[in-house]
């Protein structure tokens, strides 16, 4: 049942599993929680799914096609499978979600503090206080825009607006944008900002190039399909560099248009390298445009090979379109270097820069020095603590809507072993709680097990906050 009106009086609760956030990720793992009779409340600081009501763009539609959205035990189920949903529509569709799962929900209620407590935490709200013997993070990864520090050194005539503050043109005054950022955010921005008469330039550096539509079927059918979006944590190389590769050049319209640089030349952008420097009111760009654009047509090139081959092999080649390449990223012979802020040409810099989560409230050494969370595959390497909807967080489509649907499967099992063994560990004589015995969700998953298992003693010590 979700309490609209928590406001009414402060709330002290004893549960087994905090949830933070009433987004999608959440809910899902709420889902999965009560399927499993876990005793749990979901807290949320705003409203449910309150990232999509008040933090996005007024045009924003969803990278994936409708027929994509699903949650476990719910999907898509509409007139238009190969669309792309409005906000309002995301907004109504994880609305449905939560009364249909029943989640345990208390909006405007934010988690001030988390610190270990006892055999688990205590879960400090500004309506209360909860004491829980786990914590799941699913408050997502969009938190805190990442502007550079050198926004600092901007003319303080300009307008500066981040992705999260941005909404429409309507925004900005009549004269040009610096958009910097060129993943799906950036492109969608220039283009609209473009469209609506102002003149814009976009600063590009490393970017995923794709189609959104291949052959004749989405691009994301296609990733689906060869498996790239069920590619684990534990089976990639270099996760920490996968989790930082950009999102795809991708926007969802009604046309399934594409939208690449060169769209966005054609319709009159500039295109400048990546932003470098700000120095005496001028912009500085860096002078590899030309290698990034390369870089990001080869990748879309070798993309393409792999889905003919995985075509030809599966007995796909008569049924679909013929296999086709897209034209280079064009790219001016000089590319601009600098742009002169205080000309009155430039009014407005947008950063579409990403994001980071927030983690100030959390009072557990969970932190590395750069202030991510420390886990492997959502598992966080201190007992008890879980994370959801990261970039890459178990699997490629973790943090895409329909992601969560195996994230929280994974995850709901591995909480359920540790709050079984943990009581087991209570009932007999004081022992570290082994969590190593969760065979089924990988080697990776044990080792962060291993080290959960280490901190039992640090955490009855009460030496966590």
């Amino acid at each position: 049942m979700i309490d609209a009106a928590p406001r009414r009086r402060p709330l002290t609760g004893t549960v087994d599993v905090v949830v933070i956030g009433a987004g999608h990720a959440g809910l899902a793992m709420s889902r999965c929680l009560s399927e499993r009779s876990i005793d749990h409340v979901v807290l949320e600081r705003g409203e449910i799914a309150n990232s999509w009501r008040h933090e996005r763009w007024d045009s924003l539609r969803l990278l994936t096609p409708n027929w994509q959205s699903r949650l476990p035990g719910y999907r898509y189920a509409g007139a238009d499978p190969d669309g792309y949903m409005t906000m309002p529509e995301v907004v109504g569709f994880i609305d449905q979600y939560a009364r249909i799962v029943s989640a345990p929900v208390r909006t405007g209620t934010a988690v001030t503090s988390v610190s270990a407590a006892d055999d688990g935490y205590r879960v400090v709200t500004d309506h209360g206080q909860w004491r829980c013997r786990a914590v799941v993070i699913a408050s997502g990864a969009h938190n805190i825009p990442a502007v550079p520090s050198l926004g600092a050194a901007l003319p303080r005539s300009l307008q500066t607006l981040t992705t999260k503050e941005y909404r429409n043109p309507g925004q900005l005054d009549d004269r040009g944008a610096l958009v910097v950022g060129a993943s799906a955010t950036g492109l969608q921005l220039a283009d609209e900002i473009q469209r609506s008469g102002r003149q814009v330039t976009l600063a590009v550096g490393e970017h995923i190039r794709m189609p959104r539509v291949y052959r004749g079927l989405d691009i994301q059918w296609w990733l689906d399909a060869i498996g790239i979006l069920d590619e684990r944590y534990d089976e990639v190389d270099d996760i920490v560099r996968a989790r930082r590769v950009p999102s795809p050049q991708l926007i969802g319209t009604p046309q399934r248009s594409t939208l690449d640089l060169n769209t966005l030349t054609e319709r009159g952008v500039e295109i400048a390298g990546r932003l470098v420097g700000v120095s005496d009111g001028k912009a500085q760009f860096s002078g590899s445009l030309r290698n990034h654009c390369a870089m990001a047509d080869l990748k879309q090139g070798r993309l393409l090979e792999t889905i003919d081959a995985w075509a030809g092999q599966n007995g796909k080649r008569d049924e679909i379109a013929a296999p086709e390449r897209f034209a280079p990223t064009r790219v001016e012979d000089t590319p601009r270097l600098s742009l002169d802020l205080t000309s009155g040409r430039i009014g407005t810099v947008i950063w579409a820069t990403g994001f980071r989560p927030d983690y100030g409230w959390l009072h557990v050494p969970a932190l590395d020095r750069k202030g991510s969370l420390r886990h492997a595959g959502g598992i966080v390497d201190v007992r008890g603590l879980y994370v959801l909807g990261l970039n890459f967080m178990r699997r490629r489509k973790s943090s895409f809507l329909h992601g969560a649907e195996d994230d929280v499967h994974d995850l709901s099992t591995h909480l359920a072993m540790y709050l079984r063994d943990s009581a087991k560990a209570v009932s007999r004589a004081p022992r570290k709680v082994d969590l190593t015995k969760d065979h089924h969700l990988g080697h990776a998953a044990n080792a962060v097990a291993a080290v959960a298992a280490s901190d039992w003693q640090l955490g009855q010590d009460g030496q966590m906050n």
